[in-house]
C-alpha cells in the first residue's frame, strides 16, 4: 500500500473512531431561533461523516406537503439543477451547475470528504447551463437557454439585461420577452472569487429594487481558512456591484457562505442566509438568516454566532470578534440552507409574511439534519417562533436514504413556490390543494 493510501486509510479510520462520541446531544429545535443553545466546541482530524445512500425517486413518488398542498413535477431529467428564477411571461430559468473541475492539488482529507458527500447523490457532472420551462397548454417545454457556462448560480433579469452569476464572474445578456434561447458567453461585467480552490463556488445573486446595484454572496475559500487568509480576499462576504460600470465593493463580510439574498418585504432591509463552519461537533455551529448591515461584520474565521471565538484560527483577532454582530435568526446546525424566499402570493396566504429557506441537509452530524423545505413567520421584519416544515420526504422514513436535496426556490406569477431538486435533477411546484 503506497503512502497516499495509507493516509486516507488512516483519515478514515480516525473519522470512524471520532464518530462514536460525536452524537448530537442538542434538540435541533434548541437551536433555533435567536438564541440558539451553544455547547463547547469538540475537535477531530476528520469530522464524524454520516450521509444517507442516494436513489433516485420512483415512478409516482414525490415529496411530502404540509396540510392544504399540493406538489407537483414540472421538469425532471436535469443535471444538478440549483437556482431557479421567474421571467414576467412566466417562464422559468433552471441553473444546472455542481461546481467547476478542481485544478488544486486535494488533501487526502478532501479526498475522503468528497468521496462521502457523493454517495448521497451530490457527485456527478453538472449541466453549466440555463435551461428554459415553458408551460403550453398545461405541458412543460424544455429549452436549453445559455449553454456553456462556468458553474451557473445566481439569475437576475433588470430590464433586457439577464444577470448571471458564474463561479468565477458576474456576466451579462441580452434579453428579449419570449426568447428561448440566447446564444454567445455574454459579457463579463465583472470577475467574481474563483481561482484553483474555489472552496464554495455557489455565488448568490439579487438586484436592488431600483437595478442599479447587485449584491453577490461569495463563500469562504475553507472551512476556517486552513488554505489561507490570503486565499479569502472579497470571500466570505457580500459585494455590491455597479450595473452600470461594474465597479464593486465588500457591502458586509464574515458571513462564511451567504448562498440566499432576499429583500424583506415589510423592512426593505437586505437578508441573507448562511452556511456556518464544520469540524467542532454535530451541533456547532448553527446555520442562520441574518439582516445584512452595510459594513457589518458577522465573525468567520475568528468567531461564530456573535462573539463566541474559534479557538482553530490562527492568529486571533480579539479586535474583529469585539466587532462581530450577532445573526438574528439560527436554524440548527448544519442544515447547509440553499434557497431563500419571502413569500409575498396569494395563492398560499397562510405562508404570506414569511420565508421559505431550503435546506439541502447534513453531511457531518448524527443525526441526520435538514433535508427539507421549512418557513419562518416574520412579524415587523423580524422572523418569530420556530420553523414549520412545508416541504419534506426527500430523505425515505427510515432515513437511509435520500431522494432528492432541494436548493433554489421561486414564486411564480400564480402564487406557487418552485423547487430545484439538486440531486432528483428535478423541479417541483407546490401550490394550494383543490
Amino acid at each position: 500500500m503506497n503512502i497516499h493510501k495509507r493516509a486516507l486509510l488512516a483519515i478514515v479510520l480516525a473519522s470512524l473512531l471520532s464518530s462514536c462520541d460525536d452524537d448530537s446531544r442538542i434538540d435541533p429545535q434548541k437551536q433555533m431561533g435567536p438564541d440558539p443553545e451553544i455547547p463547547k466546541a469538540q475537535n477531530f482530524l476528520l469530522p464524524p461523516m454520516k450521509v444517507p445512500e442516494a436513489v433516485a425517486w420512483k415512478n409516482g413518488e414525490m415529496p411530502k406537503v404540509a396540510e392544504g398542498l399540493k406538489i407537483e413535477k414540472i421538469a425532471e431529467g436535469l443535471k444538478h439543477p440549483r437556482q431557479v428564477y421567474v421571467l414576467p411571461n412566466n417562464d422559468i430559468l433552471v441553473a444546472e451547475a455542481n461546481g467547476p473541475v478542481k485544478k488544486a492539488p486535494a488533501r487526502p482529507k478532501d479526498i475522503v470528504m468528497g468521496m462521502v458527500q457523493k454517495s448521497s447523490g451530490k457527485g456527478g457532472e453538472g449541466g453549466n447551463r440555463i435551461t428554459l420551462l415553458r408551460n403550453v397548454g398545461g405541458k412543460w417545454q424544455k429549452h436549453i437557454f445559455i449553454a456553456h457556462l462556468n458553474s451557473p448560480f445566481g439569475m437576475q433579469l433588470i430590464g433586457n439585461t439577464l444577470w448571471v452569476a458564474n463561479a468565477d464572474s458576474l456576466v451579462k445578456f441580452p434579453y428579449q420577452e419570449g426568447q428561448t434561447e440566447i446564444r454567445g458567453s455574454g459579457d463579463v461585467v465583472t470577475e467574481l472569487p474563483g481561482g484553483p480552490i474555489n472552496h464554495h463556488w455557489t455565488k448568490s445573486l439579487l438586484a436592488s429594487p431600483d437595478g442599479s446595484k447587485l449584491y453577490v454572496g461569495v463563500g469562504s475559500n475553507s472551512n476556517i481558512t486552513e488554505n489561507g487568509i490570503g486565499a479569502e480576499d472579497r470571500r466570505a462576504a457580500i459585494l455590491e456591484v455597479d450595473a452600470a460600470t461594474g465597479a464593486s465593493r465588500i457591502y458586509a463580510n464574515g458571513l462564511r457562505n451567504p448562498t440566499g439574498l432576499q429583500w424583506e418585504p415589510e423592512s426593505g432591509k437586505l437578508w441573507a442566509i448562511v452556511n456556518e463552519r464544520d469540524e467542532i461537533g454535530s451541533d456547532l455551529v448553527p446555520d442562520y438568516m441574518t439582516s445584512v448591515q452595510e459594513k457589518g461584520f458577522y465573525g468567520w474565521p475568528y468567531s461564530y454566532y456573535g462573539q463566541h471565538v474559534d479557538e482553530r484560527v490562527k492568529p486571533p483577532r480579539p479586535d474583529l470578534v469585539e466587532k462581530a454582530i450577532k445573526p438574528d435568526y439560527a436554524i440548527s446546525s448544519h442544515v447547509a440552507p440553499l434557497g431563500f424566499l419571502f413569500y409575498t402570493g396569494d395563492n398560499m396566504p397562510q405562508y404570506r409574511n414569511g420565508a421559505f429557506v431550503s435546506e439541502h441537509g447534513s453531511w457531518n452530524r448524527k443525526p441526520l439534519n435538514g433535508y427539507q423545505v421549512m418557513w419562518v413567520k416574520f412579524e415587523n421584519g423580524q422572523p418569530v417562533g420556530l420553523p414549520k416544515p412545508v416541504v419534506t420526504g426527500f430523505l425515505t422514513d427510515d432515513r437511509k436514504q435520500v431522494r432528492g436535496l432541494p436548493v433554489g426556490l421561486a414564486m411564480d406569477k400564480q402564487g406557487g413556490v418552485l423547487i430545484a431538486d439538486d440531486a432528483g435533477d428535478t423541479v417541483w411546484r407546490v401550490s394550494a390543494a383543490p
